[in-house]
């Protein structure tokens, strides 16, 4: 087993990738300014074992290891991991940092798979844990035409697809898309994205590579793209993720790394076995951005002078009771972990599907709310580069001061501004309505989730009771009426 320190991390990087950015191809990330923050932002996944050992990092009696590639063998377990992925969250100022993915992706393959392809997912789990890899996840397909599956798609290549096969791999390809931190991780578990029937057997595929793997070819998205003044962006001018559109061009996979091989009736169970993790963690890292929401309202209204007014507390309880109730369904749901199959806990499913969409549901009610409470100067307020200026600084201090001085007010309106109305903003925004599921998938995963028994049984009892209740009447009323 091994820890690995950010250094070595950045050192694993240096490597033959193809990765592509905004129509240049970038020989080595790692001396790519504009992935620098991004970089640095991963590498607090390697950061946070020395800063905080007892919960960052497991030791099994075999050595220490990452604490996120602990298997969850208990509802503690579950717990633990929260407080894990939510303290990193912090770190990462509300944003996914790195190590978080691609655990989820180890934990639904060693639930999912049984016999063989079980057997080659405990032996890439400890090559992971060994080598303190980084790990991205490629799950959605780009999917071409929403409305036919995978084998009648008119270009085979909108789902990923096995080509070719013989003794000892398999030949792929297709791309994926969405897919976090492929630039800056060392491998990439490659999921299947939805149940698949028989005709779409070439389409089950699951399996890891290294990233720098011959025919596998990265196309970074350009969000966020340029240097941001750390006081107007106090988030995004230091924290940054890599999205990529990822193809596969004839990319041979060593059988030993192939964990689905056209079993369609695998590819659905797979899928939802990383959902399951995935949205509890997209759940716990989102509740920093939440303390971060209301935080800022407090803030400002102080700041603005308008914290006493009637209608803005009630803004403010409003904030509250939509963060504290993502944070107790969160928590409800480790709470509620069971065992999920070859002995791995999950998070409760119903729990977790609620926190999400709880989360992705008022969102944008929630931002609107810190807006209005901040004003328009979060469109219309001075930049950084005015700031810096100290002619300029004194009349910026003379005139914006309110209720507090003009520099924490300005402030709290630009991190308001960084979090809901620039790129970073636009991103969480895209994010809490698709990302780790969109509100129509949460909502799905609800309705199955949900055991109605309960609530089936209490609607028995009252009918139940009530029918008691009217026969024991008609049989006093005939009795009553004998006796005259």
């Amino acid at each position: 087993m091994a820890i690995r320190d950010p250094q070595a991390y950045r050192e694993g990087l240096r490597d033959n990738r193809r990765v592509f950015y905004r129509g240049e191809k970038i020989d080595d990330v790692t001396a790519f300014d504009e992935f620098a923050d991004a970089i640095a932002h991963s590498a607090l996944a390697y950061e946070i074992s020395r800063t905080e050992p007892d919960l960052a990092v497991a030791d099994d009696g075999d050595g220490p290891y990452t604490a996120f590639y602990r298997v969850p063998r208990t509802a503690a377990d579950i717990a633990d991991r929260g407080r894990l992925i939510e303290t990193l969250s912090r770190m990462g100022a509300g944003t996914i940092v790195l190590k978080e993915v691609g655990s989820d992706a180890l934990f639904a393959l060693l639930r999912a798979l049984s016999g063989d392809s079980l057997a080659k997912a405990e032996a890439y789990y400890r090559y992971c844990c060994e080598n303190d890899v980084a790990l991205a996840v490629a799950q959605t397909d780009v999917k071409g035409d929403r409305s036919l599956p995978p084998h009648r798609q008119p270009d085979p290549d909108h789902y990923l697809r096995i080509v070719d096969e013989d003794a000892d791999s398999i030949t792929v390809s297709g791309a994926k898309v969405h897919t976090s931190f492929s630039a800056n991780a060392d491998e990439i578990i490659v999921l299947p994205t939805r149940a698949m029937s028989e005709a779409d057997r070439d389409w089950a595929v699951s399996f890891a590579i290294p990233v720098d793997t011959e025919g596998l070819t990265l196309y970074v998205s350009p969000y966020l793209h340029g240097d941001q003044h750390p006081f107007e962006h106090p988030i995004s001018s230091r924290h940054k993720l890599l999205e990529s559109l990822t193809v596969f061009d004839r990319v041979r996979v060593p059988k030993e790394r192939v964990f689905l091989n056209r079993e369609p009736e695998l590819a659905g169970p797979l899928a939802l076995a990383f959902v399951d993790y995935h949205r509890f963690t997209a759940v716990n890292y989102k509740l920093p951005v939440l303390d971060l929401l209301v935080g800022a309202a407090i803030g400002i209204a102080e700041a603005n002078g308008i914290a006493g007014a009637g209608h803005v507390k009630t803004k403010l309880t409003e904030l509250i009771t939509y963060a504290e109730t993502v944070r107790g369904f969160a928590e409800l749901a480790a709470v509620r972990a069971r065992n999920g199959g070859n002995g791995i806990h999950l998070p409760d499913p119903l729990a977790v599907n609620m926190a999400k969409y709880h989360f992705a549901h008022g969102f944008h009610q929630a931002a609107a709310t810190l807006l209005d409470l901040a004003g328009g100067l979060v469109a219309t307020g001075p930049g950084g580069h005015d700031w810096d200026d100290p002619e300029v600084r004194t009349v910026l201090e003379k005139y914006f001061a309110a209720a507090r001085p003009a520099q924490e007010r300005l402030r709290l309106i630009h991190l308001i501004g960084d979090l809901t109305t620039g790129q970073w903003g636009g991103y969480q925004s895209v994010l809490a309505t698709h990302a780790e599921g969109s509100l129509e998938a949460e909502k799905m995963q609800i309705a199955r989730a949900y055991d109605s028994t309960r609530a089936r049984a209490a609607v028995d009892e009252v009918l139940r009771a009530a029918a008691e209740t009217r026969g024991a009447g008609a049989e006093l009323a005939t009795t009553a009426g004998a006796a005259r």
